[in-house]
């Protein structure tokens, strides 16, 4: 037994202790403190700290973000200061200290279980949206006050550390979004006092959901999204009495759904969509009086939607993309809360019931993609709020009920691949709120009433396949915001309308198939965005209008089956086409040199008066028929010997110095980086054995000059005041003139004319990252450090332009052929004709048009028409998948309505589950993996943390992808833990 004064020693000695350690500073040294970990721990570039000095009134009580209970601080909270430097732990030196919020700032580097130690009396804690890397920190078991710990939106990898499950009075545990990758911390279901477990968008090893998870009895928020789970959800579920929230989409989950789901009685929300859910929804759904929404798409359930879920107060209800059957159940129409139905793409049999919407406010029903059939409901908008009605690719018959006409509040129908029959009520022509009528393929009669002039913000009429008849009334003339009209198929008659050509935002007009006459208008000018346009299968006469070769974007024509008579305009030449039909007319003359080939051939049958020198398929042009083609090329070589003429005249009188020097003075110069050569040095070399390049907006030119640099120059096409060219030459110039960064292609000067416009470039030497990647230099293979070097300087180009421009830059066509290499691959952003500085007063009207390329542009710009700098990130994630896998954006491999993204989530969720079952984690990486790199073992955990990088930057919402410069950051962590494991 220890002597009785050594045990009273020690305890004395244990106090000290204790009361050395947790006793506060004084109010002097709590100034110390806090001005310590501002100047040697925080970086306060933007001085938002500036009031932190000794000298004011009340300090630190009276400093920004600083708050104090009778003198005593007891939080600080400095989110949203754009502070720079590492984890301030001096803070924690302040014992009084309770809460310390330093959300969204650029704080980084990793966090030792050591700093955080001092922190053991803080009660709330938020470190979220920062940029720190490593290890989780252990929190040890002294946290005894913590009720609330924030750490997502960071760089934090490996596992969860098990200190995390020790926390006694902990309510709040937030995660998400980090590249945390050890198993799911089942010792989480200890904290018996959660209320809000947040662990979503975390790269997980493929794991369960753990069967203890129902003992946390207090948990109002369960959001488990994107984590890997897989296997079935538990039944102890059901335990949850106190859940709102239930999150568990986007995993690998399979089996059915519990049926103690039913004892969820507080749930608000339930998420299942995208996992791999079977057998039928359970019917215990009665019992959940609070569920407002629930979505289970994108599984693989089966049976009838059970009437107990049916007869719930939802708000939305999503069953998409699964395989259920049955009916809807009768009850849906006695629920007074429903606000959102939504059962898309299922298996859906019977009909809606009568009642539907009569005895609720119904603002948005989707029922497409079903088999339902009978009639349509006549009350579904009995309140006068329905928004959205999506009813297409069903059997549905029988006429549109009148009262649709009266709702003035829909804005958006879509109807189409139905039986429906008769006339559309009067009032549904002209809903004054209507955006978007698609009738398309019904059996709808009757003729376009003139109130549709009311609908002025309908922007897509589509209404073909229809019984239709009448007339194209000038009427449709007023509404000036139609971007598509679709009338094909229909039994529509007369003359077009001249006014039709003043509708300046149509994009595609298709009127086949019916039977209009007269002649084509020819007024086209304000066209000018007009892709399609498909007149055939009509009784249009007269000649083919020449003003349609003004129209500079038109790629797809068709005048097919028409009696247009005379020759072929020349002027079409000018189009670039991708489908050209006049077959079937009167045509009659020479077919114009572009058209004479093969390619063209079908598209010139059935018009006896053509001729061609060289298709077999047309007889050859006589004499007499090509007698005026000879008169233009005859007058075309007398105007070259006149002109040659002229230009010796100059010469001998000793004119042409002074004609050069006007010439000159006629160009407009800019020079952007010191060169040893001039404008005539370059121009001089703009011929076609130099040209390595063409794009849609001009031809690109390799031009060494005699110094022994080498240039690539851009020569931009058909140079307008108005046209697209001026828009990229400005854009070009705009963005490029004051950059200067090493992943960014340099603009060396541009020369501008009347009729040319030339920029001038430092000429890489290898290329595009897309000519590497995809064969365009055959046998020329990148390994996996150069490819991840150049992700990383193609971050950090785009990071410059997001963050550190002023106004920011969006590049808006971020791609692999937009990514040049050097001599040592490094990779320079390029193509800035499409880019926009982000507060410019145009940008409504630029960010309109269409931008960027196809497979890399972001799905929110189908429906938003913006491209904001997180659309730029979708299209660097696409790019990363690109270097990953060597594959183009949309190789034919990855099968019908599929790209690179969906087929790479597809393929890795495949390998998760299947590395679960074998162990073999690497081995599934194959698929993704472009073999020629040949990568080892350690290449390929870096190309997996990659990947997981990859699939955050295209993740479908914008909120859900990181910025440029947290990209960044995620892959120099990633070189970081490359170093060490090298010196390891």
């Amino acid at each position: 037994m220890a002597h009785p004064n050594f045990s009273f020693f020690l305890v004395l000695l244990l106090a000290l202790l204790f009361s050395t350690h947790s006793a506060s500073p004084s109010p002097t040294n709590v100034i110390s403190v806090l001005l310590k970990a501002k100047n040697h721990q925080l970086i306060d570039s933007e001085n938002r700290l500036s009031d932190w000095t000794n000298t004011t009134q009340y300090a630190p009580c009276d400093w920004t973000g600083v708050t104090c209970n009778s003198s005593t601080v007891i939080s600080i909270d400095l989110r949203s200061f754009n502070l720079n430097g590492s984890f301030p732990s001096l803070f924690c030196k302040i014992h009084t200290l309770r809460h310390l919020n330093l959300f969204d700032n650029n704080l980084s580097g990793t966090i030792s279980s050591d700093s955080i130690s001092f922190c053991s009396h803080l009660h709330s804690l938020n470190l979220s949206s920062n940029y720190f890397t490593g290890n989780l920190p252990d929190f040890g078991a002294h946290f005894t006050n913590l009720t609330s710990l924030d750490l997502s939106s960071n760089n934090f990898s490996g596992h969860v550390p098990e200190s995390f499950g020790s926390f006694p009075a902990l309510k709040v545990l937030c995660l998400v979004n980090n590249l945390l990758n050890g198993t799911f911390p089942e010792f989480l279901t200890n904290l018996s006092t959660l209320t809000d477990l947040q662990l979503a968008y975390n790269p997980f090893q493929p794991s369960r959901l753990p069967s203890t998870i129902g003992k946390l009895a207090k948990l109002e928020n369960m959001f488990l999204s994107f984590l890997n789970l897989n296997g079935v959800i538990p039944e102890c579920i059901g335990n949850l009495s106190a859940l709102r929230n239930l999150d568990l989409s986007q995993n690998s989950l399979s089996g059915e759904i519990p049926s103690s789901i039913g004892d969820l009685a507080s749930v608000e929300q339930i998420e299942l969509y995208r996992n791999q859910l079977s057998g039928e929804l359970p019917n215990t759904f009665s019992n959940l009086k609070s569920l407002l929404r629930f979505d289970a798409s994108e599984n693989k359930l089966v049976g009838r939607i059970p009437i107990s879920l049916a007869a719930l107060p939802l708000e939305s209800l999503a069953l998409n993309d699964n395989f259920i059957s049955g009916s809807v159940p009768q009850v849906l129409s006695s629920n007074p809360n429903l606000y959102q139905l939504k059962v898309f793409n299922n298996n859906l049999t019977g009909s809606l019931p009568l009642d539907l919407g009569k005895h609720s406010g119904l603002v948005d029903i989707d029922v497409s993609g079903n088999n339902l059939e009978g009639t349509l409901p006549p009350y579904l908008c009995y309140r006068k709020k329905l928004q959205r009605l999506v009813t297409f690719s069903n059997k549905f018959s029988g006429v549109i009920p009148q009262l649709y006409g009266e709702c003035t509040s829909l804005n958006y129908i879509r109807i189409f691949d139905n039986s429906l029959s008769g006339k559309l009520p009067v009032g549904f022509w002209n809903l004054p709120g209507l955006t978007f009528l698609e009738n398309r393929n019904n059996r709808l009669e009757g003729s376009i009433h003139p109130s549709i002039s009311n609908a002025r913000g309908l922007t897509r009429l589509l209404i073909s396949g229809n019984d239709f008849s009448g007339g194209f009334i000038p009427e449709i003339c007023n509404l000036k915001e139609l971007v598509v009209i679709d009338m094909s198929h229909n039994r529509f008659s007369g003359q077009l309308p001249s006014c039709i050509t003043t509708l300046k935002n149509l994009e595609k007009l298709d009127l086949q198939g019916n039977m209009f006459t007269g002649v084509i208008p020819n007024t086209v000018s304000s066209w000018t965005v007009l892709t399609d346009l498909d007149l055939s299968s009509n009784k249009f006469s007269g000649e083919i209008p020449s003003e349609l070769g003004d129209l500079q974007v038109l790629t797809y024509l068709d005048l097919s089956r028409n009696l247009l008579s005379g020759e072929i305009p020349v002027t079409l030449i000018k189009l670039k086409l991708d489908v050209f039909n006049v077959s079937d007319n009167a045509l009659e003359g020479v077919v114009p040199v572009v058209f004479d080939n093969e390619l063209f051939s079908p598209s010139l049958m059935g018009n006896p008066g053509l001729c061609s020198p060289d298709l077999k398929l047309l007889p050859p042009c006589s004499e007499q028929k090509a007698s005026s083609l000879w008169k233009v090329m005859l007058l075309f070589v007398v105007t070259l010997v006149l002109l040659g003429l002229l230009f010796c005249l100059l010469i001998m009188t000793q004119r042409l110095p002074y004609f050069e020097e006007n010439m000159r003075r006629s160009l407009k110069i800019t020079t952007f980086q010191r060169v040893e050569f001039n404008e005539e040095d370059v121009l001089n070399e703009l011929v076609d054995e130099n040209i390595i390049g063409l794009g849609g907006s001009g031809k690109v030119y390799r031009v060494k000059m005699e110094t022994g640099q080498t240039v690539a120059v851009k020569k931009l096409f058909g140079v307008d005041e108005n046209a697209e060219t001026d828009h990229v030459f400005w854009s070009e110039v705009e963005s490029l003139g004051n950059i200067r960064h090493v992943n960014i292609v340099k603009l060396l000067f541009t020369c501008s004319g009347e009729d040319f416009r030339v920029l001038v470039y430092e000429y890489l030497k290898n290329g595009s990252l897309g000519d590497v990647l995809h064969g365009g230099k055959v046998g020329e293979v990148l390994d996996w450090a150069k490819r991840y070097e150049i992700a990383e300087g193609t971050a950090q180009g785009l990071a410059y332009l997001h963050h550190d421009c002023v106004p920011a830059i969006v590049h808006r066509d971020v791609k692999s052929n937009n990514i040049l290499l050097d001599e040592e691959y490094r990779p320079q952003l390029a193509d800035f004709g499409l880019a926009k500085m982000l507060n410019k007063k145009d940008d409504r009207e630029c960010m309109s048009r269409v931008a960027g390329s196809y497979g890399y542009i972001a799905p929110e710009y189908a429906y938003t028409l913006k491209v904001t700098e997180k659309s730029d990130v979708y299209s660097f994630g696409v790019v990363l998948l690109e270097l990953i896998s060597g594959k183009r954006p949309n190789d034919p491999l990855f099968g019908d309505s599929q790209d690179i993204v969906k087929w790479a989530r597809s393929v890795f969720s495949s390998y998760m589950q299947e590395s679960t079952h074998t162990g073999h984690h690497l081995k599934g990486l194959a698929q993704l993996v472009d073999p020629s790199m040949g990568a080892s073992s350690r290449e390929c955990k870096e190309i997996e943390k990659v990947l997981d990088i990859a699939l955050i930057c295209t993740a479908a919402s914008p909120d859900n992808r990181p910025s440029m410069r947290k990209v960044v950051e995620l892959l120099k962590g990633l070189k970081l833990l490359r170093s060490s494991h090298a010196e390891a």
